[in-house]
């Protein structure tokens, strides 16, 4: 498979998971599910165990493959399983895709790159991997920020010098703030959406 077209059809994967996620969030509301949180806690009650492995599932997979927007996932993790919870199962489920990310691409190389993402997104960080240092403190950086494009910075720290044990320490040392930024974010979003809709 060419490069456009897997890129095409990284795109179109992208746009029917969003899709899914629409069709899921006004199924919900018109179900009275997303707007009442006791009947929701009781749906993933009942499966517990099943629905927070499948979760952190789904959130290493929206990692390795980026089909979904992160922020999705996210707020999904909160609303399903609360706030501690939500943000733990988030917190696992992304910091083993960003490894399986870095491991994938330590073994792949700049051709996965190429594949999963646009020129135009490696034209704009390949400055960032000049000097392994460099990379190095702008990737914490980042990963510390909320708003980075993390998925692909950690595919890009696999085609530097940097090694395992400093990504590691970077990820699980950074991701804890940029996610509980994220779901509190979203969370508080979420609400007044649920205050309108009522």
């Amino acid at each position: 498979m060419s490069r456009c077209a897997f890129q095409s059809m990284m795109r179109w994967l992208s746009l029917a998971g969003l899709a899914v996620c629409v069709g899921i969030a006004i199924w919900g509301f018109r179900c009275g599910v997303f707007t009442s949180q006791q009947a929701l806690a009781a749906i993933v009650a009942r499966n517990a165990i099943v629905s927070a492995l499948l979760f952190i599932l789904l959130q290493i997979v929206q990692v390795v493959i980026p089909i979904l927007p992160g922020g999705v996932s996210c707020l999904a993790g909160v609303i399903l399983f609360g706030a501690f919870k939500g943000f733990l199962y988030n917190y696992i489920g992304i910091c083993i895709g960003s490894m399986l990310a870095f491991a994938l691409s330590k073994s792949y190389g700049r051709p996965l790159l190429q594949m999963l993402f646009s020129q135009k997104l490696l034209d704009k960080y390949d400055g960032w991997t000049t000097e392994a240092s460099r990379y190095e403190r702008l990737f914490a950086l980042a990963i510390f920020s909320p708003v980075a494009p993390d998925d692909f910075l950690c595919y890009l720290a696999g085609t530097t010098t940097m090694s395992w044990r400093s990504f590691t320490t970077i990820i699980l040392l950074g991701k804890p703030f940029a996610i509980a930024m994220y779901s509190l974010l979203l969370n508080s979003a979420w609400k007044h959406l649920l205050v309108l809709a009522r």
